[in-house]
């Protein structure tokens, strides 16, 4: 059997966490970890994580090493600067490490869950290196709020990009 040399570049071009997964949480935050999310992971990043607050009414969950990775590059930035100082805060602020229990569920603390309204309903939002976590009625209005404005967007954000690669 050939192999084919091209084969390793693409599969690390697809590497990247992927999908939306809808949970509920228990009476004491928890929720259960989605089996097609953890198998989308490396093993070294199944376990441990870090949580804290999102860009929008959010919370965000990134993989240990992936939080760990963008902290480094964090950490160069200098803090001489105010703008910077407060980015490195705000980025920070409310940052907690929460692990699988042994059910295979994390528990978001209360302070995470009121920040963003969290009560049952939850989406878990995968893309890149990171997992979002939303209340679910926020996270379909905030989607069909931008809807209308998609095609637009798509022409700002990709528009530009080389597709002669």
């Amino acid at each position: 059997m050939v192999k084919n040399p091209l084969i390793l570049p693409i599969i690390i071009a697809m590497a990247g966490l992927v999908g939306e997964f809808e949970v509920k949480l228990d009476e004491k935050g928890r929720f259960l970890f989605p089996s097609g999310l953890r198998k989308q992971l490396p093993a070294s990043s199944q376990r441990d994580f870090m949580l804290n607050k999102g860009f929008e009414d959010c919370l965000t969950l990134y993989p240990l090493p992936d939080w760990e990775r963008i902290s480094t590059k964090l950490s160069k930035m200098n803090l001489f600067k105010p703008n910077n100082r407060m980015f490195y805060r705000l980025f920070h602020q409310g940052a907690k490490q929460v692990a699988l229990d042994n059910a295979g569920r994390i528990l978001i603390p209360t302070a995470h869950m009121e920040r963003v309204g969290l009560v049952s309903e939850v989406m878990l939002i995968a893309y890149n290196d990171r997992i979002e976590i939303w209340d679910k009625s926020k996270y379909f209005n905030m989607i069909e709020g931008n809807m209308a404005n998609f095609a637009d967007l798509a022409d700002e954000v990709m528009g530009d990009l080389d597709n002669g690669e």
